[in-house]
């Protein structure tokens, strides 16, 4: 381990931890400027900090109260905005302002998520959050179309809706700088499968979605995409591959029927086979508890991601707001157009780990799906959603019921109860 500059603040947070898939008591994480140095049992830090030349006068210490969990800082990799800022028609200042709220709130990672508008638009917000991801704001952009199915377009504008194009992908992915990390479409339009061969080639993961697929099509489609991340983005040192994912399960595509099974099907199978992650909008309005509890049983957490297809209502009371494009109503809690169709989330994705605890689901599980699992999505495995030495000095203190006390992220106390 390599020695600490002195001049960073060095803090250990002693008590339980969840270290990996297991909650450990009598552990601690020692963090130093923005990374934490040390995570594990207690017994191990004294060697940990002699090695980083620490002296242990030098050090903050925070013990927890009884029944406190540090745990990693939460990843939502789809999220549309919030406290009052939709992403698409927002500025980088107000954009900055709800991500400020969103990692205050305990998800220290966000994915900015762009909705089918207009080619000005997004080009627009392509730019605004290339930038904002440039200086760390946020972890990239994912982009929810416009290559999507008129027929489970859900909350997303018909208008801008067009089968895939080749140059118009490859302008979408130069206007990202490098930042697009996911975009969702609809396999069964005419040239998707080259657009999931571009997407992979410029390091974009392909996610099925909003969709009216056979099974056949999605299940060949996820096997490209599968297929083709894997020869280029193979495991290393022991890691899973890089695989597809789907954008939020269920959501956006035909229902599962036994005579024609559709894209859910085949979702299903490849998440089992972990060549997919899907993502699952635990919020008690996009899907029951019972079929929360019942995918983490199936699939395994590890191929489940937590994601709140948060919009600008989440974090806010009812009212009037924007999707994009789209005006949005907010009734208890629920969002949605005019025509009844649902219309992004409005939970945090704290909220979304405590619904899927109250499911049935592990706490570990839960956790590990809105920590681990979108960490691996976005390529960033051991640098964030994970209390390990060398990642990001990103955790939060919780009580026994999942309730948030504070938040570090980068180093920083940023959140305090």
């Amino acid at each position: 381990m390599k020695p600490v500059n002195h001049t960073q603040p060095v803090t250990v947070v002693r008590g339980r931890v969840l270290l990996g898939s297991r909650v450990v008591e009598n552990s601690v994480v020692a963090v130093a400027g923005t990374a934490i140095i040390y995570a594990g049992l207690e017994t191990g830090l004294p060697d940990a900090l002699t090695a980083a030349g620490i002296a242990a006068s030098d050090v903050t210490t925070l013990v927890l109260a009884p029944g406190q969990l540090v745990a990693p800082g939460l990843v939502d990799v789809h999220n549309h905005g919030g406290y009052g800022v939709d992403f698409l028609s927002a500025d980088a200042v107000a954009a900055r302002s709800s991500l400020h709220r969103m990692h205050s709130a305990g998800t220290t990672t966000v994915l900015a998520s762009l909705v089918t508008a207009s080619p000005a638009d997004l080009f627009a917000g392509l730019d605004m959050f290339a930038g904002l991801a440039e200086t760390g704001d946020v972890a990239g952009i994912h982009l929810e179309g416009p290559f999507l199915s008129a027929a489970r377009c859900g909350a997303q504008d018909p208008r801008w809706l067009r089968s895939p194009d080749a140059d118009f992908a490859e302008q979408l992915i130069t206007a990202a700088r490098g930042h697009l990390r996911t975009m969702t479409y609809a396999p069964e339009l005419p040239g998707a499968p080259d657009l999931v061969d571009l997407l992979i080639s410029h390091s974009v993961i392909p996610s099925l979605g909003h969709t009216a697929a056979s099974a056949d099509d999605a299940g060949a489609s996820l096997k490209r995409a599968a297929f083709g991340l894997g020869s280029r983005h193979g495991a290393v040192a022991g890691r899973r591959a890089a695989v597809p994912t789907v954008t939020h399960l269920f959501n956006g595509m035909d229902p599962l029927h036994h005579r024609s099974p559709g894209a859910v099907a085949a979702a299903l199978r490849a998440a089992r086979a972990g060549t997919a992650i899907v993502e699952l909008i635990a919020d008690n309005t996009h899907l029951d508890p019972y079929l929360v509890a019942s995918m983490f049983e199936l699939l395994g957490a590890d191929n489940i991601v937590l994601v709140t297809d948060a919009m600008a209502a989440a974090g806010l009371s009812d009212g009037q707001y924007r999707l994009g494009p789209a005006e949005v109503s907010v009734s208890d809690g629920v969002a949605r157009l005019q025509s009844g169709a649902l219309a992004g989330g409005t939970a945090s994705m704290l909220d979304l780990v405590r619904n899927a605890v109250a499911a049935g689901v592990p706490m570990e599980d839960a956790l590990h799906s809105a920590t681990t699992v979108p960490a691996r999505i976005l390529g960033m495995s051991g640098r964030i959603g994970t209390l390990a030495a060398g990642a990001s000095a990103d955790l939060l203190l919780l009580d026994a019921n999942l309730r948030l006390s504070r938040v570090l992220r980068r180093g920083v106390w940023i959140s305090e109860g």
